[in-house]
């Protein structure tokens, strides 16, 4: 896939060009942004970039396949390809803002790196990146195909139930009238809506449930936690949208989907708002009478905080073959734990294949204790919500 004159190249620049992207990228989002304001505003996540974690998952993107093309250079991620795809397609990028992103990314490599950025440096990295972005659009184009199309359809919220102090389900039904496409457990929606300033912000949230026929079904966490910036769109929806609102969703994307025959043992394990994908995944299991075992695991700060924990209880129970572990930092009830999530006690069958949603942190420590256990890499599967930073590590 990478010729080797560009392999050899970009294996000997890695270092260099790996070490400076924190700075390449902070510059990259500057002149982009002064350039095309419009793409601050209506597409990329502000919160994200005022955080600085768009930044930090872009550089890991870049590196990790760059790192990935120089030992694999027949090769390529697929895996990481489709999870950033699956999010681009619902975000609605187009081909065309590839090119924008190439001419303001190089234009800050240039700037950063200087005079090492000789016209064969340029030339390998250039190589990467449309190997990158091709792959990407390609995907991407297969993606909307699947869902006939990428325009925006207004939702009217028919629903609004208020599950924790933090946490609101909302259910919505087409303002159209026309039928709603399936989606796959674990999968979650694009919402677009317009903010007091102009801007038209973009949030994902994965889909909670099929809560009936011609319906969907998402539940949003307000963001008003320290260091992170007061969330703009979760705040909007929280403190503004009721019943008879419209909003304007994509249709469903995601990779972290249950992929697994009724005789594979599943792990489920989630924390916080993580929950939301895994509830969605016990209900297809629920109903489509899986028999094999599941192991459910949730970490949540208090029962009181612990968002859909009835449906979390309920769909397991309908479970031939379930066992039930949750864990709280505080208020523990009877058969509950107290502290964080540790599998150190938890049996994991043979051939299990686990799903993780949750905080970065939560979900780097149940990975290293599944493998430990015996669990191939290849079949953990996670979902990250907001930039994936995990490629940054």
């Amino acid at each position: 896939m990478l010729s080797e004159q560009s392999a050899a190249t970009v294996r000997a620049t890695l270092p260099a060009v790996g070490a400076s992207l924190g700075e390449i990228t902070e510059r990259f989002y500057a002149g982009m942004f002064a350039a095309r304001p419009e793409l601050l505003r209506d597409l990329f996540n502000r919160g994200n970039q005022a955080a600085g974690t768009q930044r930090q998952a872009l550089a890991g993107s870049i590196a990790a396949f760059a790192a990935h093309l120089v030992d694999r250079p027949d090769d390529r991620p697929d895996a990481m390809l489709s999870r950033i795809a699956h999010k681009h397609a619902s975000l609605g990028v187009a081909p065309d803002q590839y090119a924008i992103v190439h001419e303001h990314l190089f234009a800050a490599i240039a700037e950063v790196l200087g005079d090492a950025v000789t016209p064969e440096v340029a030339a390998a990295w250039e190589e990467v990146y449309w190997l990158m972005a091709n792959a990407l659009i390609a995907v991407e184009k297969r993606l909307h195909e699947e869902r006939g199309g990428t325009a925006w359809r207004p939702w009217e919220v028919v629903e609004r139930v208020t599950e924790t102090a933090d946490v609101v389900t909302f259910r919505l039904r087409p303002a159209d009238g026309g039928p709603v496409r399936g989606f796959r457990p674990g999968q979650y929606v694009s919402v677009r809506v317009p903010l007091a300033d102009g801007a038209r912000q973009i949030r994902q949230y994965s889909l909670s449930g099929a809560p009936g026929p011609g319906l969907r079904q998402f539940s949003v966490k307000r963001v008003h936690e320290d260091p992170a910036p007061e969330g703009e769109v979760s705040g909007h929806l929280h403190a503004r949208v009721r019943v008879g609102d419209v909003l304007e969703l994509s249709e469903a994307y995601g990779d972290l989907v249950l992929d697994a025959g009724d005789d594979t043992p599943l792990l489920l394990a989630s924390a916080g708002i993580g929950v939301t994908p895994m509830v969605a995944m016990l209900g297809h299991l629920a109903g489509s009478g899986h028999r094999a075992p599941v192991t459910v695991v949730h970490g949540d700060r208090s029962p009181a905080h612990h968002a859909l924990r009835t449906d979390h209880e309920a769909c397991a129970a309908k479970l031939p073959d379930a066992t039930v572990r949750f864990w709280y930092e505080q208020d523990s009830p009877a058969g509950a734990e107290t502290g964080y999530v540790d599998l150190a006690d938890v049996p994991v069958a043979p051939g299990t294949r686990a799903y993780l949603c949750g905080p970065l942190p939560f979900m780097r420590k149940v990975r290293e204790q599944l493998i430990g256990k015996g669990v191939a890499p290849a079949d953990v599967h996670y979902e990250v919500f907001g930039p994936d930073l995990w490629l940054a590590r």
